[in-house]
């Protein structure tokens, strides 16, 4: 993408009702408005979810196409893809669907405890370098924030079409005792899985299917009730 157009989504992006873009030292100060107030932003009571490096959002506009009773707010720190996915849901008119521009460490600065119902983390970087695992989406560290912000008895999804990253989550989950609802290395070939695990595809993901190539999931509960 050239960088004029680049530019051109920036701009658009500040005047979308939509697209949240807090400055770093207003988090790390405390001093985002929306913090323990996200619920006012959509003018109602109903769950939170988010998805967190949502890219272009297709997994955030999917999920609030199907689930109209629940907000959902798709986090990136790229602009530009973050675009994509906010303009679809200004025409879908899709009220129920939001963006936060912020890098994903700073995520338990963007939420109160307990203001989150449920995560969703799609086709992640698997980070597979040893000296990237501070970088892994699922790693103990990350894994504590979404702690922070998420309900009691609140899941957390992961679809990826990296065994590694599958494995390697499964595997920390299993040493910290925290209880895994569903665990599978292809959804598409095995019965179980949630419809929303199966109906909702992105771009990349049906890419990955033409190549044949498997569609792994898990769930867990990091606050148990």
């Amino acid at each position: 993408m050239g960088s004029k157009n680049k530019l051109k989504r920036f701009r658009e992006n500040e005047t979308f009702p939509n697209v949240i873009q807090p400055e770093r030292e207003e988090l790390l100060n405390g001093d985002f408005s929306h913090k323990g107030r996200w619920k006012t932003f959509f003018g109602n009571d109903r769950p939170i979810v988010l998805e967190l490096g949502c890219g272009k959002g297709e997994y955030t506009l999917g999920l609030a196409r199907s689930n109209p009773g629940v907000n959902y707010i798709g986090v990136d720190i790229k602009g530009a893809r973050l675009w994509r996915g906010a303009k679809t849901a200004l025409e879908e008119e899709l009220s129920n669907a939001a963006f936060l521009r912020t890098h994903i460490e700073l995520i338990e600065l963007a939420f109160r405890p307990g203001e989150v119902s449920e995560i969703w983390i799609t086709f992640p970087d698997p980070q597979i370098k040893y000296k990237r695992t501070k970088h892994r989406m699922t790693n103990p560290e990350f894994l504590e924030k979404y702690r922070n912000i998420l309900v009691p008895g609140g899941r957390v999804h992961l679809k990826t079409d990296s065994e590694f990253m599958h494995g390697y989550t499964l595997g920390i989950l299993q040493a910290s005792g925290i209880h895994v609802t569903y665990s599978n290395h292809d959804i598409y070939h095995h019965s179980g899985a949630p419809e929303a695990a199966l109906n909702i595809q992105t771009f990349y993901e049906k890419q990955f299917l033409q190549e044949d190539k498997p569609i792994t999931y898990l769930s867990f509960i990091l606050n148990a009730e």
